[in-house]
This record gives C-alpha cells, structure tokens and sequence, in this order.
C-alpha cells in the first residue's frame, strides 16, 4: 500500500484534481494532509480541506488529516467531536501530542486513528488497548524530517516497527520525493536519513522489503513521471534501475533494452540477467570488444564475443570489479537507484530504464 501527501493553498482547483488523479492511475491509494490553520482566518482552510475531501470521496481515495487540537477549534469542533469530520470526506485523523488515551480510544471505535509511530512507547500502545482501542481502526504512522541530520537511524527505525507489529498494527513511513520539494528546507521529507538523497522508489522498496512497513508514503508534493512509471512497473511485477547509458549500436541497445529476469541462482557480486544470452544467440548478435573498463558497484556490463559461450550475458555489479577483457561497460546504473542492487529478489523481473 501507498499514499501522497497534499499541502493546502498549495495548487489551483484543477492542479490539485489532476495530481489526484495522476497518483490514483499510479496506485496509490491514501492523501495525507497536515493542518495548520491560523486562527484569524480559518474560513479559506475549511473549504480546501472540504474540496479535498470531496475529491477524494469521489476518487475513492482515503483522507488522512493531522490537525492539531488549536486547528480543531478554529473548525469549530473538539476532538470529542472528530469523527463528524467523515462528513468531510476524512478517514482518518493522525493523533500527536496533547490527546489523552480516553478520547483516541473513543475515536478509533468511530473512525481510522493515525497514532505517531516515531514516538510511541510500548507502554503506550499497551495502555491504549488495555483501554479498549480498536487496533483494526489503527496504524501507526512515522513521522518525516525535513532538515538534514535529524531523519531517523535504519535499525532503531526497524525494531520500533517490530515492537508496534507486535500488536497487529498497520505500519507507514516516508519517503522524499523527487520534484517539488516542500519548504521551508527543500530538502525531502524521509523518515530515514539515508533516504534523503534516495530515488523515492528505491527508498520505497528498502521500508517494504527490509524494514518491513505496510504502506509507504511520498512526504513531499510531487513526484517525476520517472518515479511514477517506477511503481506503476512495479505493480506489475517489474523493478526499475535508471541508468545512464553509453552511445551504444542499435543491437546492443535493444539488448540491454529488453525485460530481464534475474537468475534464481543469484550471484554474489553481480546481477546476471538469465535471458540475455538465450536473446543474443536468437538474434545472432555479435558483440565486439570495447570500453573494457574497471567496474565499479552499479556498473552495466555485457560479455563479447572473446569469452566464448558467455557472449550477450548482461550483469550489474553489486561491488566493485576489476576490467576484464572480455566484459565490455556499457552504462551504469543512477547513484540515487544504487540501493535496489541489493534488493532485487532472485527470479525477479526488471529493467534498465
């Protein structure tokens, strides 16, 4: 599962649709939105937050709003009276600091709670369903950091989750994203630090895969359409490397081009494509030595025709490697993509896009 975050005031009407609509297509599911509505003027806030809804509603997209209590009141309502907000087209409220344990169970029998995973203890959590909170109505959401330095560490990040899972609640975290930054400090909204200088995808696929979160969640308000095709490709199956590619004749081109499985024996030190000589051989391609370079982590190779039977074989180097005169560089892979070395899975499908 995954969602996009919305910043109101933001968009015009129709930009605000278009993106919707654009990241529904894309398969994404959830819109986030965090309030802060001054209190001289709320008015303007409410009829965005309301359009928002009733475009959401009407995409069947799921609203999730963290408002504080100070923005709750300048609506008009209490967090005892929270829930009326579904009339909006809320789904669900991301609860913080300030609100008691009774008024977040109370909640959670009446709409979808959004507890802050980055800063809930086990005690906590414990204590709320000691209360009665109903954890089917419940996930525990990361928080994003936008200036650098201050984004959580990957293996305390891990075993928090373990200790929330525990419980049988839904876990989400961010990612940057890879267009328009959100400021004040344009520099990504992750969870992780690492993450921050990470292609979105990538990033996305490392909490799904190795920290195992449920949902992943774009903190910033866009995404490039090469992000996009990314998750839509993986919705079907496939894992997108971006590359950069050397001028290249037009058979090795189509080579490199095709839909590629990683081998099931999975090496070690390389990615092995298990179609490339099979593709090679039907087309009778011959591959003349060139750029026999040293091979640094990320590197595209295809072996010539000096080593023998293993002519057309395709690999991505998982660490660095010494020239060989039989292995010719044809790219690399992007610095921003380098993570999604480590997680293909063997037999998985990919490309070089």
């Amino acid at each position: 599962m995954r969602g996009f975050s919305v910043f109101l005031g933001q968009q015009t009407y129709p930009e605000l649709k278009n993106y919707l609509l654009k990241m529904k297509e894309a398969g994404f599911q959830t819109v986030f939105t965090s309030l802060h509505i001054p209190e001289d003027d709320p008015t303007e806030y409410k009829e965005e937050l309301q359009q928002l809804g009733q475009l959401t509603t009407s995409l069947s997209l799921e609203l999730v709003a963290d408002i504080s209590p100070a923005s709750l009141e300048h609506l008009g309502y209490t967090y005892e009276q929270a829930d009326e907000l579904t009339d909006w087209g809320i789904s669900g409220l991301r609860i913080d600091y300030g609100i008691d344990g009774e008024t977040i169970v109370s909640l959670s029998r009446k709409m979808k709670v959004v507890l802050n995973a980055s800063t809930m203890t086990k005690k906590g959590i414990k204590d709320l369903i000691k209360g009665g909170l109903v954890t089917q109505n419940v996930e525990a959401w990361h928080n994003y950091y936008p200036r650098p330095e201050t984004g959580l560490d990957k293996e305390a990040f891990i075993q928090k989750n373990e200790q929330l899972r525990h419980y049988g609640i839904m876990m989400a975290a961010f990612v940057p994203g890879d267009a328009r930054k959100r400021g004040p400090m344009y520099k990504g909204l992750p969870t992780l630090e690492k993450h921050r200088d990470i292609s979105p995808f990538a990033a996305a696929i490392e909490l799904l895969r190795v920290c195992k979160i449920d949902k992943v969640l774009i903190g910033d308000p866009d995404l490039s359409e090469a992000a996009i095709q990314a998750f839509k490709r993986y919705d079907q199956g496939i894992l997108t490397f971006r590359t950069n590619l050397y001028p290249l004749n037009e058979d090795v081109k189509a080579l490199v081009n095709q839909t590629h499985t990683q081998r099931v024996d999975a090496a070690r030190d390389v990615i092995r494509s298990q179609n490339a000589r099979i593709y090679v051989q039907e087309n009778n391609i011959n591959v003349l030595p060139e750029r026999c370079h040293a091979r640094p982590r990320g590197t595209i190779t295809i072996d010539n025709e000096t080593n023998g039977r293993y002519e057309g074989e395709l690999q991505v180097t998982k660490t660095t490697l010494t020239p060989h005169s039989g292995v010719n560089v044809v790219g690399n892979v992007i610095l921003r993509d380098e993570l999604l070395l480590d997680l293909l899975q063997p037999g998985e499908v990919f490309v070089l896009s």
